[in-house]
């Protein structure tokens, strides 16, 4: 079988583990600015809109204390699960990397 010349060659083993690991780095970090914005909509969110809300209600609480009190404790519950799974996807994705490139 021919060596197809026109191909480079492959880096050398660090720079591509550098290059899974700096990859890896960069979701990461996106992944947990996208979440601490969203806990931070959730928690600046149901103080600002209180009194707007406070004219509904749930289970005879002001939607407003409903939201304050359990709300936002579910919903950081809910962004913690989703850091969770999806840490684990990117960390899977990283160590096939790093097998691929063995």
């Amino acid at each position: 079988m021919p060596i197809d010349s026109t191909l480079p060659p492959p880096p050398p083993p660090r720079e591509r583990i550098r290059a899974a690991r700096a990859l890896h780095w960069s979701r990461t970090r996106r992944l947990t600015l996208i979440l601490l914005g969203l806990w931070l909509a959730t928690g600046f969110g149901t103080v600002f809109f209180a009194r707007d809300l406070a004219h509904l209600s749930v289970f005879g609480w002001p939607l407003s204390f409903y939201l304050a009190a359990q709300g936002s404790s579910l919903g950081f519950l809910a962004i913690i699960g989703a850091y969770a799974w999806r840490m684990r996807m990117l960390d899977r994705a990283y160590a096939r990397m790093l097998e691929e490139r063995a």
